[in-house]
């Protein structure tokens, strides 16, 4: 068990910096997700607490010591990645006790680890088959008894959803927080998909262009993002954005279409009389009678999802877009007209130059 300490990290690449100054502390035995689009540099950093990149500038440390300097054998770490990166030639028990074979472990305690790990992950009845005779959730599974059977400080994890078909990938999800939970080992997991993160995370490090845009709990996150990317980011269908003005006072949002929606705990007064950008997730508009419509949509498509109903349209005199979820209860058609009302309490306020959200 460890904790690992990520200090004002930098990686740079020739000219090029790739991360920005990265920090976050990482508990014992926490779960931490590193999520991003591609490119943002998620999985650089990742093979920076592994040892496979060299840190330009920063420190790392794992349990309270700097390995910045260490090879990736010394830092008692295991990674599971993308590919499986099994043998071919090899059964899945020689797989899993290949690492420990070269260690020079006694092999009494090479088959107690690997029969315990083959116990844990169902593999038991597959350890003399080859990984070619195995489907890619077992394959997977291999990868991550080779990493068990270490017994190590910190799981990395690269990606390894990826390459699994959409109701395996459910199912691995699964696998793998249980096993996180079981085994109480400090894991990072590196993803571009939303809903791994918020399904497997403690917490959440949700990267933008090599820098950490917020850290945070997946409903923090989620309740509260710290910037328009970050809103933007999570959450599907993604969050609307327009265009506002707030009121003189900074108590009201003046919204397109001549209607306005107070903004709680006494507004922004910061901000008063300034343009910023509203952001409204789709799931937070609801239908209203007539007269209470806030917002009036025009609405030219939908789609319909079984108990819910995407349904897209503009409002307001600039055609600002629209997506709302509805549940499908409601019928919808195109070229119809829906007055819709969305709680102040459920608005997410931007300032348009920095992209920062607006406290208030």
């Amino acid at each position: 068990m460890a904790d690992v300490s990520i200090k004002d990290v930098y990686k740079t690449f020739e000219k090029t910096e790739v991360i920005h100054g990265i920090s976050c502390d990482i508990k014992d035995g926490e779960f931490i997700v590193i999520l991003g689009p591609s490119g943002c540099g998620k999985s650089t950093l990742l093979r920076m607490v592994a040892g496979l990149e060299v840190i330009t500038k920063g420190e790392i440390a794992i349990n309270g010591a700097v390995v910045n300097d260490l090879e990736p054998a010394d830092r008692d770490i295991a990674m599971v990645f993308q590919n499986y990166a099994l043998y071919p030639h090899m059964t899945v028990y020689k797989n899993m006790a290949y690492g420990l074979k070269i260690r020079r472990m006694p092999k009494a305690e090479i088959e107690k680890r690997v029969r315990n790990a083959a116990k844990i992950l169902e593999l038991s009845e597959f350890l003399d088959r080859k990984p070619r005779q195995l489907s890619g959730g077992q394959r997977q599974r291999v990868a991550m008894g080779r990493c068990i059977v270490r017994e190590p400080k910190v799981f990395l994890f690269d990606e390894p959803l990826s390459n699994l078909d959409a109701k395996l990938r459910v199912q691995m999800r699964l696998e793998i927080r249980k096993l996180q939970e079981d085994l109480k080992v400090t894991s990072i997991f590196v993803t571009h998909d939303q809903v791994e993160a918020m399904t497997l995370g403690d917490r959440l490090i949700v990267m933008d262009k090599g820098s950490a845009a917020q850290v945070g709990s997946p409903l923090e996150i989620y309740e509260k993002p710290a910037t328009r990317f970050v809103g933007g980011f999570i959450g599907s269908p993604a969050m609307n954005f327009i265009s506002v003005s707030l009121s003189a006072d900074g108590q009201w949002v003046e919204l397109p279409g001549n209607n306005r929606l107070p903004l709680p705990n006494g507004g922004i007064s910061s901000h008063g009389g300034q343009e910023v950008i509203l952001g409204i997730r789709p799931e937070h508009c609801e239908l209203a009678g007539e007269q209470a419509g806030m917002m009036h949509l025009n609405v030219d498509h939908v789609e319909i999802l079984g108990a819910d109903s995407l349904v897209y349209g503009n409002f307001g005199e600039n055609n600002a877009r629209l997506t709302v979820r509805l549940p499908a209860i409601h019928h919808f058609e195109k070229n119809t007209t829906l007055p819709l009302v969305v709680s102040s309490e459920k608005m997410h306020i931007f300032d348009k130059e920095s992209e920062k959200r607006v406290v208030n």
